[in-house]
């Protein structure tokens, strides 16, 4: 049986990481950390190695954002940490959940390299499903707001080295509805397909691309024009 993640809790709050504590513990999920502000989640975060971070954003001598760039810029510091940028080996992901629903701190954790954003309202099984798997790591009211101010819309994509003909058409489908916001068990829905058949698509787009997580995905659609603000372009057959 696969291993369940090992989670740090970086808030500056006790009684929030008590409860997330006892939702992801009732899950079967193990909170290895705790972090009280951003310099501790850095020090704990380092000693304990964790899977996944969860990372508030406003914490005392050093917010969630500083954090998140420290944690994921590990021995490179002086490399800067980028959206769409490659992982460290063991890098942990790192999840920003706040109760402030504000553009600019969305796209400022996206660019430190956080692998999703997700409001403290979020449900207890969203909320385990994010760190367990992944699995719809934007907030769904926040993710037509990211694509029209973080993806480039009709300029040169040259550089991001991302080849879709490589992607099979139900591929192209997948990551399209990905880029709408649509989680797993939505993609089995609309697809007419088993879940874990989904997640295995889902897996396949992520290595075929070099990316490393949803998030990542959601912008190379835009980027690449699979899909606009406005609409969605037919996919193009593969080759």
């Amino acid at each position: 049986m696969e291993q369940p993640p090992r989670v740090l809790l970086a808030d500056d709050q006790t009684l929030v990481r008590t409860g997330f504590r006892m939702i992801l513990g009732a899950d079967g999920i193990d909170v290895v950390g705790e972090a009280s502000n951003g310099a501790e989640a850095v020090e704990v975060a380092r000693r304990v190695r964790p899977d996944v971070v969860l990372m508030d954003i406003r914490m005392p001598e050093m917010d969630g954002l500083e954090a998140t760039r420290r944690i994921l810029a590990g021995p490179r510091p002086a490399e800067p940490v980028r959206a769409g940028g490659t992982p460290l080996p063991g890098e942990p992901r790192v999840v920003i959940l706040t109760t402030f629903d504000l553009d600019r701190y969305v796209y400022a954790a996206l660019s430190a390299g956080a692998s999703g954003f997700l409001l403290k309202d979020v449900t207890p099984e969203h909320l385990v499903s994010a760190v367990r798997t992944g699995d719809a790591l934007l907030a769904p009211a926040i993710t037509r707001r990211l694509v029209q101010r973080f993806a480039r819309h009709g300029g040169d994509t040259a550089d991001l080295h991302r080849d879709l003909a490589s992607l099979t058409p139900r591929e192209l489908e997948v990551l399209g509805l990905l880029a709408r916001g649509l989680s797993n068990a939505e993609l089995a829905a609309r697809l007419h397909l088993a879940e874990t058949t989904v997640k295995t698509h889902v897996a396949r787009v992520l290595a075929k691309l070099g990316l490393r997580d949803r998030v990542q995905a959601v912008i190379v659609a835009y980027e690449t024009g699979l899909v606009s603000v406005g609409g969605h372009r037919e996919a193009p057959e593969s080759v």
